[in-house]
């Protein structure tokens, strides 16, 4: 096939000839030749990169082949990506329901696993997300909105609740501390972000009580957020406080963007006062 399009010398082939080895790609993974495909992977990069004004359904077959590829190889974080990448290029209603309720099932448990994958918004904003709503899986669309606000009662609450579910996927049971270290650096993120920006000086104390850890583990939890870059402060470990000057940015839900209204609304309010403040005292100071 690739060699027939080459042979017609028209112009714009190297859409349809990628389109074709993204399939054969495609079929090398499905015979367990991880290492044909890869070839083919990076060789389709290389073209992509090179090509502009592309059909959307080359994008979105490459990096389909490539979410299939790091799903192939357990690579949580990889496949979230080029899975959401897939579907900005996909119209969903083009999918199947029985696709869709898979493809929204790896990408929820790719985004608990996924290594540095710390927001859930985007997804829990995506549509594909609805399909596991009135299923057997459902229990997976609450687990994400616990992570995704930081709630730390709530997982707990599901992990009892569906622990026979739970259970049956082996990769959750393998990560448990994993899982528990990620909800509490999202508890950690909320419990900053619920703060005005003047009052970011927050005992380790309160981080504690909210993350039911220890002192010497709320340090070690700051020390991890500060390691990826989820958060900029310092550490005063003789004041027992730390003051966050920097939280990496989130896709937010539509409660914690109720919560920023309020604080929008609380500011408005300041800066009122204090225009009126300086209004009053501003022929004093004329007279003066």
């Amino acid at each position: 096939m690739i060699e027939k399009l080459r042979a017609t010398r028209e112009l714009r082939i190297e859409e349809p000839i990628l389109y074709v080895k993204m399939q054969i790609a495609s079929f090398n993974l499905e015979k367990g030749n991880q290492k044909e495909c890869k070839k083919y992977l990076e060789d389709g990069r290389t073209t992509l990169d090179n090509m502009t004004d592309i059909d959307p359904s080359v994008h979105a077959t490459f990096y389909w082949v490539v979410s299939q590829y790091h799903k192939s190889r357990q690579e949580f974080a990889e496949f979230y990506k080029n899975a959401l990448l897939y579907l900005a290029y996909t119209s969903v209603e083009s999918l199947s329901e029985s696709f869709k309720l898979d493809l929204a099932f790896d990408l929820s448990l790719s985004a608990l696993l996924g290594d540095n994958i710390y927001n859930f918004g985007e997804l829990l904003a995506h549509p594909i997300i609805n399909c596991l709503l009135g299923t057997k899986v459902e229990w997976l669309y609450y687990i994400l909105q616990a992570f995704n606000t930081g709630n730390l009662a709530l997982y707990h609450e599901l992990c009892h609740v569906h622990s026979t579910s739970l259970n049956a996927q082996p990769a959750l049971v393998a990560n448990q501390m994993k899982l528990m270290e990620k909800i509490n650096i999202l508890c950690l993120m909320e419990i900053i972000f619920s703060r005005p920006s003047e009052d970011r000086t927050i005992p380790l104390s309160i981080i504690a009580e909210r993350t039911r850890l220890s002192i010497e583990d709320v340090e070690y939890l700051l020390m991890k957020s500060l390691s990826v870059h989820l958060i900029e402060g310092i550490i005063d470990q003789v004041e027992g406080t730390v003051h966050v000057s920097w939280v990496q940015p989130r896709v937010l839900g539509i409660p914690q963007i109720k919560s920023l209204r309020d604080r929008l609304d609380n500011w408005l309010g300041k800066v009122h006062t204090a225009l009126l403040s300086v209004e009053a005292e501003t022929p004093d100071l004329v007279a003066s």
